[in-house]
């Protein structure tokens, strides 16, 4: 197979405010395929925002009017999968003849959820919902099902990943490696430099390439009503990036990049995934199916089915 050239987005974002986030995402995927990408992989909820240090006014048995509001801020910031963004992100990859993981907020309903789409020339290919929010973000996201755990078979290879604190959970990797991703995305909003050693793991334990994206952020990128009552942490920087491209022996081939924006390429080429795996399959021959087995319920976990049979 040729080899192919792919791209981590690090960049701010606009919070709150999904139209122009999406058309920031829009520039971002022209000047990675300007720069010779066919897959450009975005931060995790890079459209809606990540929101580091707000607490929505959230306490055990306690919420307030103004957490309503910032909360209501948040949904009208969000984007409907599908709907009109998603339409202007598939329409920017056609028109670039390039492939794009996208984190955004997805609004269904009452609910948000960090979501990942898989968008290519011929459209939306599928999404993946953040199965495990972690810590305070149970307050303001719901939970993804086994539904969404996409694969996609592209012409680049096979498609899949996870994000964020998903990559710590060792039963949802396994699933994803039972699929074949040989291409393993990883939008996220750990910026820290414990998770650098965290990709190079998921790479050589599954014996793909992962690209793993973050967003950087300072205070002033978000509105000053925001920035001024956010708690996280001291300085200017808020988010710091560290996104990372790695090959399949553990290999970093581009980054990690820290407190700019850029974007990151690495030429990747997917018969090295063959030989990488003489000494290592982790659903393959280092499986012991003997010894251990994993269930996965792929089923949509719906609360109100309307007309199925009893």
């Amino acid at each position: 197979m040729p080899k192919i050239k792919v791209a981590a987005v690090q960049a701010a974002t606009v919070p709150f405010d999904g139209a122009a986030a999406t058309a920031r995402t829009v520039a971002l995927i022209a000047e990675a395929a300007a720069a010779g990408a066919k897959l450009a992989v975005f931060p995790e909820a890079f459209i809606g925002g990540y929101p580091k240090g707000l607490d929505f006014g959230c306490c055990v048995g306690r919420r307030t009017s103004e957490g309503r509001a910032d909360f209501a801020r948040y949904v009208r910031g969000s984007i409907a999968v599908p709907g009109p963004e998603v339409d202007q992100l598939a329409a920017a990859c056609a028109a670039y003849d390039i492939h794009a993981v996208v984190g955004v907020m997805e609004r269904d309903g009452g609910t948000l959820y960090c979501t990942a789409l898989y968008l290519g020339p011929q459209g939306l290919l599928g999404k993946h919902r953040k199965v495990m929010p972690t810590g305070a973000e149970r307050l303001v996201w719901g939970f993804g099902d086994g539904s969404t755990l996409t694969v996609v078979d592209t012409p680049l290879g096979k498609l899949g990943g996870a994000i964020c604190w998903e990559h710590y959970m060792p039963l949802m990797r396994a699933a994803y490696y039972a699929k074949g991703v040989e291409i393993w995305a990883a939008p996220t909003a750990d910026d820290r430099e414990t998770w650098i050693p965290t990709m190079r793991h998921v790479a050589m334990e599954g014996r793909c390439f992962v690209i793993s994206a973050c967003q950087v952020m300072r205070r002033s990128d978000f509105p000053e009503d925001y920035a001024s009552r956010i708690d996280a942490g001291p300085g200017e920087w808020m988010m710091h990036g560290r996104s990372v491209i790695v090959g399949p022996l553990g290999e970093v081939l581009a980054g990690p990049l820290v407190d700019e924006e850029g974007i990151l390429t690495a030429e990747i080429d997917l018969d090295d995934l063959l030989g990488a795996r003489l000494d290592f399959d982790p659903v393959g021959h280092y499986a012991r199916p003997d010894l251990f087995s994993l269930r996965v319920d792929e089923t949509p976990q719906l609360p109100v089915v309307i007309g199925a049979e009893g």
